[in-house]
């Protein structure tokens, strides 16, 4: 017999267009640059209702790039799964001290 497939928890994530940090789909439909704010979907009902939301974001122009990725749940939030979103949550990778990102800090 064949176990039944368990959506992980899902949260959607994208760069605003205004200024190219990462940001997260909230509950509300509006976007955090926080992980710990985003809205969690635990269903594909869900899910599909938060891509929509994304999807009309991104084409009136606020987000670009949005897409789904799996965390689980942690002591202060959700928490990444792959490495890709772990490596977006802990900010730029490049030198913080040059330029834009050292003045908005």
């Amino acid at each position: 017999m064949r176990g039944s497939f368990v959506m992980p928890n899902t949260a959607i994530t994208a760069n605003r267009l205004l200024d190219g940090f990462v940001i997260y789909l909230t509950p509300d439909g509006g976007w955090s640059e926080s992980l710990a704010d985003a809205a969690i979907a635990a269903t594909e009902a869900e899910l599909d209702a938060l891509q929509a939301v994304a999807e009309r974001d991104a084409r009136a122009g606020r987000v670009i790039g949005p897409y789904a990725f799996d965390v689980q749940p942690g002591a202060d939030g959700p928490v990444p799964l792959g490495q890709r979103e772990t490596l977006r949550t802990l900010g730029p990778s490049v030198r913080t001290d040059l330029g834009y990102q050292a003045a908005r800090r």
